[in-house]
């Protein structure tokens, strides 16, 4: 079976030999190169806002080709990896960008953050979604996950006033969010189990990592259970007293508030 990757070289080698003939053809993918490389540049650059991502990329590799010594070649390499992403080829974008990032390091776009937000954002749009005949994403592997935010991470460590910035910011909340899924669901896989040190290892984990993304009123209460679970009660103490302060109003404050007792008196037995 012929890849997506495939199709699009064989498609843009056609592109390329049609062009040499003047002949334009209708339909998505359709090109009518120019005289000069600014010319057929404006037309990629057009073709990619209409998402025609095939069109798009047979201008930018004929500019390539055609006028290599132009600075519109520069361009259309970034381009092509902008027309690879429109396309969901995110693993070839990804390397398209680093490439572009090793050999044109004082880019204005690469000065700006943009390839480097682009390989971040590209690892985020690999994630799988949830679909009911598979399992959550929750339970599968992160390393996609993680990857996303690691990439985002240096991205908003190495440009600080990037215009991207708020961007990479929102995408590594929903990031974090998929992470603390999973580390909910490894805890509590463990304690259903009766491996409460695996639970004190994940939740510890998840409440260094990702707080505030929704699990810390429920992850401080089982922490202080597993504590509880293997005889360390004085960590559960801490844990339930966090939660009673951060949380009075909570349904696991009040949990926490009846349980604390309980912890002085086998403290003192």
């Amino acid at each position: 079976m012929i890849s997506k990757t495939s199709l699009l070289v064989i498609a843009v080698a056609a592109g390329l030999a049609a062009g040499a003939c003047g002949s334009k053809a209708g339909g998505a993918g359709a090109v009518d190169y120019s005289v000069s490389a600014q010319r057929n540049y404006e037309k990629g650059i057009k073709e990619l806002e209409d998402k025609d991502w095939l069109a798009a990329s047979k201008y930018f590799t004929f500019i390539k080709s055609r006028f290599p010594y132009s600075k519109f070649a520069v361009l259309a390499e970034l381009r092509l990896a902008d027309a690879q992403f429109g396309a969901e080829q995110y693993l070839e974008a990804i390397d398209s960008y680093r490439l572009f990032i090793k050999f044109h390091p004082t880019h204005e776009m690469v000065g700006n953050g943009y390839a480097t937000f682009r390989i971040g954002e590209g690892y985020y749009k690999q994630l799988s979604g949830d679909f009911w005949m598979f399992p959550p994403s929750s339970e599968k592997d992160q390393s996609s996950t993680e990857d996303a935010a690691n990439e985002l991470k240096t991205f908003l460590d190495k440009y600080p006033d990037s215009p991207f910035r708020d961007k990479a910011k929102d995408i590594i909340k929903q990031v974090g969010k998929r992470l603390a899924d999973h580390e909910w669901y490894v805890a509590r896989y463990y304690w259903d189990r009766g491996k409460p040190m695996g639970t004190v290892l994940r939740l510890r984990r998840l409440l260094e990592r990702y707080r505030g993304v929704g699990y810390d009123e429920e992850a401080l209460w089982l922490l202080g259970r597993a504590y509880v679970a293997v005889d360390m009660n004085d960590r559960a103490k801490l844990a339930w007293t966090e939660l009673v302060n951060k949380f009075p109003k909570g349904d696991r404050a009040s949990d926490a508030r009846a349980a604390l007792p309980g912890l002085a008196s086998k403290r003192s037995k």
